[in-house]
């Protein structure tokens, strides 16, 4: 068994899978091949249980049953594991062979009938009004629950039919969260603090008197930027309201009303005159949301922006202590640094063995085959996210042909505008950044495969993606046409060269008949891609 890791690639977990009663080491009439889907849990009973064991023999007591969970399930001893009370609820299945399933609920009868636990007040539901009634029925019982639960999730049935949804990033557009509304607390705010971020900017966040708020001890929570801080009106030593959004991340929302009510109120907060880190003065440019620390070489900036690069390169094993571990023994001032590490220096770090550092190091290797475009969002350009990442690697081919890039020939580029693209031309011309780039060349791909843009059957096309395409998701499809040299964008007009309609198409469909846009199926997409030229109108 493995966890979820990035989507792609998880942790193997096998030998603490082994350890809870509730998985069956076998079954009958197994087919070949079988993925179960669940998510491991430690009821409630069970973890006050685990606690006051603890406690008894001198050890310090777990925070949370969700916290408690996901460490014991990543534990190297499998003997830890079996001491701490896992369960396991079985919500899908995966990948199989010799089984299959027109429904999810089919495939859900199936696990239960072949010992996993399935819970038992999983319902298939036949109206919007029954699935409304029966996720109010779960938030209503939250409370009475025997483990920790933050909402429902809704499914369509039919596989054939997820197939065709699809997914954006690594959401399914077939299933959809009912949260819960979040759970509040009144505490003191002692003080507000700003963390730095890699563009420089200021972040607010509170410091509480400890609170519990839906299980969870809360000391930080998040303010998230000066102007909703000015907005809500928060301020130092006084009481405020958290809440726990999605049980997961915790934020003051407002002060507490009998704080705002006193008349000896303490002073507005306002952002630091100079950087809590670094002790540059502070800047705040006009129009920006963010007072900033302008100086590139803040220690902070700099954790920021390599954090950043080895989450944006996949490099597993480099988290937030382990990248500020390196930066504070010296080892990495810049990204270029991660491939110039060595096992010899790895292995003379605290708590790094042999086969963490040659893991490592595996790893770093691997993120050197990572595409341009994902250079390009990982290096630390302030407007460039991963999908602007890609339609710049698309456009330019190359790091040396975007670094010559005019401003005016940024803003030629799918989907950045006039403002983002004098923004992005700024940091190019910086001379760190193209320091980096030119300390990059050697261990990155700073090309993109395949012919340019002007060379595909597809090369200065516009085209519309709507409905649901019988064979290619709508992902799919936009990468195949991006390869070609098409466009895609979300709004039909009178530049659409094509619509590409599938099922249930709707409103973009009838502006692209009434346009007079040559509207294609999925069929007639493939035609085009596989060179039978573009027939622009």
């Amino acid at each position: 068994g493995a966890t979820r890791g990035n989507g792609e690639i998880g942790e193997d977990v096998t030998h603490n899978l082994r350890t809870i009663p509730s998985i069956p080491s076998r079954i009958d009439d197994a087919p070949p091949l079988l993925e179960v889907r669940g998510e491991v849990y430690m009821a409630l009973p069970d973890f006050t249980a685990l606690n006051e064991r603890r406690a008894a023999a001198g050890l310090s007591t777990f925070m949370n049953p969700r916290n408690s969970a996901a460490g014991t399930i990543r534990q190297l001893d499998p003997a830890l594991a079996a001491e701490r009370p896992l369960s396991m609820w079985c919500y899908g299945i995966g990948v199989t062979e010799g089984l299959r399933f027109a429904g999810h609920w089919e495939g859900l009868e199936w696990l239960r009938a072949h010992g996993f636990r399935v819970n038992g007040d999983v319902r298939r539901l036949e109206s919007e009004d029954e699935v409304v009634a029966q996720c109010e029925s779960w938030q209503e019982r939250r409370g009475a629950l025997d483990f920790e639960i933050d909402g429902v999730v809704v499914k369509v049935d039919d596989l054939e039919l997820q197939r065709r949804l699809g997914v954006v990033g690594r959401d399914p557009r077939w299933a959809v969260a009912w949260k819960f509304p979040p759970t509040t607390a009144v505490t003191r705010l002692h003080r507000v603090q700003w963390n730095v971020g890699k563009f420089g900017d200021l972040h607010p966040f509170a410091s509480l008197e400890p609170v519990r708020v839906g299980g969870v001890t809360v000391k930080l929570a998040t303010l998230h930027n000066e102007e909703d801080l000015a907005r809500k009106d928060i301020r130092s030593a006084e009481d405020v309201i958290v809440l726990r959004a999605g049980d997961v991340i915790p934020q003051v929302v407002s002060p507490a009303p009998h704080a705002v009510e006193r008349p000896d109120r303490s002073p507005p907060e306002r952002p630091p005159a100079r950087c809590p880190v670094c002790d540059t003065p502070t800047v705040k440019h006009a129009g920006r949301v963010f007072t900033q620390c302008p100086n590139r070489d803040c220690p902070e900036r700099r954790w920021q922006l390599l954090k950043h690069y080895v989450g944006a390169m996949e490099v597993d094993g480099l988290g937030e202590k382990q990248v500020k571990t390196l930066q504070e023994a010296g080892m990495v001032r810049t990204a270029a640094d991660f491939y110039r590490l060595t096992k010899e220096a790895l292995l003379a770090l605290d708590g790094v063995g042999e086969i963490s550092a040659e893991n490592l190091l595996r790893s770093i290797e691997g993120s050197r085959e990572r595409p341009f475009a994902s250079v390009l969002y990982a290096i630390g350009i302030e407007g460039v996210g991963y999908v602007t990442g890609r339609n710049l690697a698309q456009q330019f081919r190359s790091v040396d042909d975007l670094l010559a890039a005019t401003t005016e020939e940024i803003t030629a580029t799918p989907g950045i505008g006039p403002v983002v693209a004098q923004l992005i031309a700024e940091q190019l011309a910086d001379g760190q950044m193209r320091a980096l780039v030119d300390d990059l060349r050697p261990y990155v791909r700073l090309e993109s495969d395949g012919a340019p843009p002007s060379d595909g059957v597809l090369s200065g096309c516009i085209l519309v993606l709507t409905g649901t395409l019988p064979e290619l998701t709508r992902e799919q499809a936009t990468e195949r046409i991006l390869a070609a040299g098409g466009r895609v964008t979300s709004s039909v007009s009178r530049k659409t060269d094509f619509v590409v309609a599938g099922e249930a198409a709707g409103s973009k469909l009838e502006k692209a008949e009434r346009l007079g846009v040559p509207v294609l199926d999925e069929a007639g997409l493939l035609g085009l891609l596989g060179g039978g030229g573009s027939s622009r109108r």
